[in-house]
């Protein structure tokens, strides 16, 4: 009887000591929605500083902003590597594959930038034998909006990277 009381008030004693720590933790990367211990650099960027080289956007970088430049929110650094060149030769050494698009207007253009959702309506879905040739990439999708080459990935329809004038 005495071990059990023991034991129970061991563990109880390490849930009141572990509990809190756990809450205060990290999510780690900027991600989720920790609201304390946010300094300078830290947190979301808030009213429309997100990513801008200087103002911070996730929790480790220390205020660096986003290394690849860009707009929007989200983690890059966690993203596949995309060859440009690489793509670019696909698209050229492929031509039957494809028909250039129309070019877009200024407005839908300029949301066309990563971390963006995908506007609707305006993507093509491209040829299966270009995407066969296209690398792939587990949970995202190449798509063709205007001469852009677009990929986007599929849970969010957040673009992750803009390949301007690939259709030209």
């Amino acid at each position: 009887m005495f071990k059990s009381r023991s034991l129970i008030a061991v563990v109880t004693c390490f849930a009141l000591v572990a509990g809190p720590e756990m809450v205060v933790a990290d999510p780690g990367n900027g991600k989720g929605n920790a609201q304390f211990d946010q300094g300078p650099g830290h947190g979301q960027g808030k009213g429309g500083q997100g990513n801008k080289g200087g103002q911070g956007n996730s929790g480790n970088q220390g205020g660096k902003g986003n290394a690849h430049g860009g707009g929007g929110g989200g983690d890059w650094h966690n993203g596949p590597s995309i060859d440009r060149g690489g793509v670019i030769g696909v698209i050229g050494g492929y031509r039957d594959y494809w028909s250039p698009g129309p070019a877009l207007p200024p407005g839908i253009q300029k949301n066309l930038a990563r971390g963006k959702p995908m506007p609707p309506g305006i993507a093509k879905k491209l040829d299966g034998r270009l995407l066969g040739r296209l690398p792939h990439y587990d949970g995202y999708e190449w798509r063709q909006v205007g001469t852009d080459l677009i990929l986007v990935a599929i849970a969010s329809g957040i673009i992750y990277e803009v390949l301007n004038g690939a259709f030209d």
